[in-house]
C-alpha cells in the first residue's frame, strides 16, 4: 500500500474534493466517551447536527445510547438509521427545536421518545397533543423544558446559544413555576467547544437559578459542546460534575456532543487547479470555503494543512481560494517549505464534524465525495454526487411546458 506521507492510508486514486474519515479515529473517540458512560451511568448521544455521518451509526451505536436531532429529519435519520436497526439496545431518539410546527408535529411523536420544548408557550400548544398520542398508540413520550442560565463563557457570538437576547429556552424572569407539571426533564446548552471547567461554572449558576425545581425532575439534559475527546480535557471533572448532579437531585443525566464524536477522525483532501498572482502568490483549489466548509466564514477560522505554517512562517506563502464566484471564498493564507504546484493535494484536518452536515451547492459547485477508511476495506468512497443532486435541490415542481 502507497500511505500518504501525512495519513496512514493510500488516498492516491481518491477523487477531490473528498471527505475521508478513518475508522479507527473515530471508534477511539467513542471509547473514551462510553468511559464516561460507564464511570458515571450517565447517557451520551450523538448530537446529529455536528455529525451525520450514518455509514457509521452501525459502529457509533455499540457505545453511544441514541441521537439527539434539531429537526423532523434528523430525527427520522436517527430512528430509522439507528434506534429502528436495533430494537435490542434500547436506544433513543431526541429531539429539541425552538418552535415545532404544527403539521410535523404527529411524525415527530411517532419516531422520538424524547421531545424537548423551548418555551413554556410551546409545551402549552403540544401538552394535549402528546398526552392523547400517549394513550392512543401506548406510547411514553418523555418531555423536557429548555432552560437558558444566562451564562456562558462562549466567545463567539454566533455560537453562544445562552448569550443576551438569545431565543432558546426559559430565562429565570419567565420562568412558570405552576406550568411544570407532566414534564419529566430540563435541558440546556451552554457551551462551545469548551473544557470542563466551563460546564463546571454554568451548572454553579444553574442550581442558582434552577435547582430548587431540579428535585422534581427525572432527568437533565447538559446538552453539547462538551470537547471530551480533546486531548487537554479534563474528564475527571467531568464524571465529578455528573456524579454531583446525579447523587444530589436524583436524576438521570444525558450529554449530547456532536463535535467530540468525529473531532479529529476525518480530512478535507483537495488539489491545486492553478496559481495566480495578485500582490501574493493564490492557489485556486477545487474546494469552496463557502460550499464545503462555511464555518471557515463564519465563525471564523483557520483550518490547519498538513505540511504548512502559518504566513510568513515558511519560505513559501499563498492565499488559498476557492472555485465561487464570491469574492470573499477564501480559505486562508498559508506557508510550506516548498513551492506549490498545480496538481498538488493538499489535506484539511479535523473535517469530519459541521462540514459534510453544511455543505452546499452554490454556484453549482458540486459537493466533495464522501469516503471512508476502515481496516478490513481501505479506503472506500461510499458517495459520489452528480449533477441531478444539484437539480433536485432547485426543482420543487415540474416545469410548466413553454408556449
Amino acid at each position: 500500500m502507497s500511505k500518504n506521507k501525512y495519513l496512514d492510508m493510500d488516498i492516491t486514486n481518491l477523487p477531490t474534493p473528498a471527505f475521508i474519515v478513518d475508522e479507527r479515529l473515530l471508534k477511539r473517540n467513542l471509547e473514551t466517551l462510553k468511559s464516561v458512560i460507564d464511570r458515571t451511568g450517565c447517557k451520551i448521544l450523538l448530537a446529529q447536527k455536528g455529525f451525520s455521518m450514518f455509514y457509521f451509526y452501525p459502529l457509533i451505536s455499540e457505545y453511544l445510547n441514541g441521537t439527539t436531532a434539531s429537526s423532523l429529519f434528523e430525527a427520522r435519520l436517527g430512528y430509522e438509521e439507528m434506534e429502528l436497526k436495533n430494537p435490542n439496545k434500547k436506544l433513543e431518539t431526541h429531539i429539541f427545536n425552538p418552535s415545532y410546527r404544527e403539521d410535523e408535529f404527529d411524525e415527530i411523536m411517532e419516531i422520538t421518545n424524547h421531545i424537548v420544548f423551548n418555551s413554556f408557550n410551546q409545551w402549552k400548544k403540544f401538552k394535549s397533543r402528546v398526552r392523547e398520542f400517549e394513550e392512543k398508540n401506548d406510547k411514553k413520550i418523555s418531555c423536557g423544558l429548555r432552560l437558558n442560565p444566562e451564562f456562558s463563557e462562549v466567545e463567539t457570538e454566533i455560537y453562544n446559544p445562552a448569550g443576551r437576547f438569545s431565543r432558546f429556552g426559559v430565562t429565570l424572569e419567565n420562568f412558570k413555576e405552576d406550568e411544570l407539571e407532566g414534564l419529566d426533564g430540563f435541558h440546556f446548552h451552554a457551551l462551545c467547544e469548551q473544557n470542563s471547567d466551563a460546564l463546571e461554572n454554568v451548572l454553579k449558576i444553574f442550581e442558582e437559578k434552577f435547582g430548587k425545581y431540579l428535585h422534581n425532575m427525572k432527568w437533565i439534559n447538559f446538552g453539547g459542546g462538551h470537547h471530551i475527546t480533546r486531548e487537554d480535557y479534563d474528564i475527571e471533572k467531568l464524571v465529578k460534575c455528573i456524579n454531583y448532579i446525579k447523587e444530589k437531585y436524583d436524576v438521570e443525566v444525558y450529554l449530547e456532543p456532536g463535535e467530540a464524536v468525529a473531532l479529529n477522525t476525518g480530512f478535507l483532501v483537495s488539489e491545486v487547479l492553478d496559481i495566480t498572482k495578485n500582490e501574493m502568490d493564490i492557489l485556486l483549489m477545487d474546494t469552496s470555503a463557502s460550499c464545503h466548509m462555511p464555518d471557515v466564514i463564519e465563525m471564523p477560522y483557520r483550518p490547519f494543512i498538513f505540511g504548512s505554517g502559518m504566513p510568513n512562517e515558511k519560505k513559501y506563502i499563498y492565499r488559498l481560494g476557492g472555485p465561487t464566484c464570491l469574492a470573499g471564498d477564501v480559505i486562508g493564507d498559508y506557508s510550506f517549505d516548498n513551492p506549490v504546484k498545480v496538481g498538488d493535494k493538499l489535506i484539511f484536518t479535523d473535517m469530519a464534524h459541521y462540514s459534510m452536515v453544511k455543505t452546499n451547492t452554490f454556484n453549482g459547485i458540486n459537493l466533495p465525495v464522501i469516503a471512508v477508511y476502515t481496516e478490513k476495506g481501505g479506503v472506500e468512497v461510499i458517495r459520489k454526487f452528480e449533477y441531478e443532486d444539484f437539480r433536485n435541490c432547485l426543482l420543487y415542481t415540474s416545469p410548466s411546458p413553454r408556449d
